[in-house]
C-alpha cells in the first residue's frame, strides 16, 4: 500500500466477532462450520471465507466458530451492529435445518476441549496444524476462547507511535467493560475474563509469543521489529523449522501491530450477547484512544513513559474482578483525566464516557447497549447475576446460556 493510500489515524475501522456453534437443543459444541460455509456457498467445495456484502465470513483454528469481521474497514462505526445482526440470522437460518445455532459468550460454558476439540481441516490448516505441534491446541486457551478483535489504522511511524502509547493504556482497563466468560467446564471460576486469563498463558512453552499481554513500550516500527518480532521468530525457530508460523500473528499480545497493512488490533475484548453491545464497546475504547492519541488528558511523552510491567497489573485486577477492580494508582487515574488517589473500573470507565461523549459513531442502540454495561456490569456479571448460586447445575448453565442465544438472535441484551 503506497503512503497516499494509507489509512490515517481513525479513519476506517476493521471489526471481527467470533461465535460458537451449539446444538440447538443441548448447547454442545457443533465442529460444523465447514460445513455452514459449505451451505452458504451452494453445497459445492469447502471454503474458508464467504462475503456477504458489508460483512464476511471465515474460519477460525476450530471447526465450531465462526468469525464475521468487515468486509473492507469501515469508515463508521454507526451501523455495523446492523450488518453484523444480518448475517447472524442468516448463518442461524443455514445452522436451523442440522439442529444447530450461534451462541455468544467469550468461553463455552462446559465444553471439554481434550474431548470435543477439533481442528479447520481445510484450507489454511497447514497454520493450525504446525500451532498443535507445538503448542497442543486441545486447550481452553486455543480451542475455547470467542473476542472481538478490533482494527484501527496508522499512516506512518509517526502516527504508529501515538496510537500504540494509546492502546497500552486502554488495554488494561477493557476486560471491565467486556467481560463474558466466568464459567468454565460447568464451574463458576471466580475470574470475570476468564478467557483472557487462560489466553495469556496458552503460550506458555514460549513465553515470548504473549509477553505480559500488554504490549512492551515500543514505539517505531524498527523498534518493535526488534524487540518484539525479531524475538518471537527467534524464540520459535526450533520448533517451527519450516517456518510456517514466522509472520506477525504470532504475535499473541493483547494488540499487535500489522505492518503488513498498517493497523494495529486490539484482542482482549470477549464477544458479547449482541453486536450492538459489542459496537458499543468499540464505540468507547475509540473515543478514549481519539483523546489520548490528541493529549487531551496527558502528554504523549508521559503516555510512552508507561512500561508493560507497571501497566499489567492493572490488566490482571481487571481481568479477574472487572468493574469492582480498583486502581490506586493516582498517576494512571490522571491520564484519563481523573484526578482521585484510586477509583473503581466502572467509575472511571462512567468517567471517560462523560468525557468523550462527543464521539462521532455512536447511535442510540449502542447507547442503551453501553449504558447497560455502565450500569449493571459487563456481561461476566450479569450472566452470575442470572444463575441461582455458585454452583449452578448443567440445566441452570443451559438455560442462561439459552437465553444468550435468544439475545444474539434477537439483538437484545441481557438484562
Amino acid at each position: 500500500m503506497s503512503t497516499a493510500l494509507r489509512l490515517r489515524l481513525f479513519q476506517a475501522y476493521g471489526v471481527e466477532l467470533e461465535y460458537m456453534i451449539v446444538d440447538a437443543a443441548t448447547l454442545d459444541v457443533r465442529a460444523i462450520a465447514d460445513e455452514l460455509m459449505r451451505d452458504a456457498t451452494g453445497g459445492g467445495e469447502y471454503v474458508g471465507e464467504v462475503e456477504a456484502g458489508d460483512v464476511s465470513w471465515s474460519n477460525e483454528l476450530v471447526a465450531h466458530v465462526v468469525e464475521l469481521k468487515t468486509t473492507e474497514p469501515a469508515t463508521s462505526l454507526a451501523g455495523l451492529q446492523n450488518a453484523f445482526g444480518e448475517q447472524v440470522r442468516r448463518i442461524n437460518e443455514l445452522l436451523a435445518p442440522r439442529g444447530a445455532r450461534l451462541m455468544p459468550g467469550g468461553m463455552h460454558p462446559w465444553m471439554d476441549p481434550l474431548r470435543e476439540t477439533k481442528l479447520w481441516a481445510h484450507d489454511a490448516n497447514a497454520i493450525y496444524e504446525a500451532f498443535d505441534k507445538i503448542f497442543d491446541c486441545r486447550g481452553h486457551g486455543w480451542s475455547n476462547l470467542q473476542s472481538v478483535h478490533l482494527n484501527l489504522p496508522f499512516a506512518d511511524d509517526e502516527e504508529f507511535g501515538r496510537l500504540h502509547a494509546a492502546i497500552r493504556l486502554v488495554l488494561p482497563i477493557l476486560p471491565a467493560l467486556a467481560a463474558s466468560s466466568p464459567i468454565v467446564e460447568g464451574v463458576v471460576t471466580g475470574t470475570l475474563d476468564t478467557r483472557l486469563d487462560v489466553y495469556r498463558t496458552n503460550s506458555r512453552r514460549i513465553p515470548s509469543i504473549t509477553g505480559h499481554v500488554v504490549p512492551e513500550a515500543v514505539f517505531t516500527e524498527a523498534d518493535y521489529r526488534h524487540t518484539i518480532l525479531s524475538c518471537l521468530y527467534a524464540d520459535i525457530a526450533g520448533h517451527d523449522p519450516e517456518g510456517i508460523l514466522q509472520h506477525e500473528w504470532l504475535n499473541a499480545r493483547g494488540a499487535i501491530a500489522r505492518f503488513e497493512r498498517n493497523t494495529i488490533e486490539i484482542r482482549v475484548l470477549d464477544v458479547q450477547e449482541c453486536p450492538a453491545a459489542d459496537v458499543a464497546i468499540c464505540g468507547l475504547t475509540v473515543g478514549v484512544l481519539r483523546a489520548l492519541v490528541n493529549e487531551r488528558f496527558t502528554s504523549l511523552a508521559e503516555q510512552q513513559a508507561w512500561s508493560a510491567e507497571r501497566l499489567a497489573p492493572i490488566f490482571l485486577a481487571a481481568l479477574r474482578e472487572g468493574e469492582r477492580a480498583v486502581v490506586r494508582d493516582p498517576e494512571f487515574l490522571r491520564l484519563f483525566g481523573l484526578h482521585a488517589a484510586s477509583s473503581t473500573l466502572a467509575d472511571l470507565w462512567r468517567h471517560i464516557d462523560e468525557t468523550v461523549a462527543d464521539r462521532p459513531d455512536r447511535t442510540t442502540e449502542t447507547d442503551a447497549a453501553l449504558r447497560v454495561i455502565l450500569d449493571k456490569g459487563p456481561l461476566a456479571r450479569r450472566i452470575l447475576q442470572a444463575l441461582p448460586g455458585a454452583a449452578p447445575e448443567r440445566g441452570a448453565l443451559r438455560e442462561v446460556y439459552s437465553q444468550l442465544s435468544d439475545c444474539l438472535a434477537q439483538g437484545e441484551m441481557l438484562l
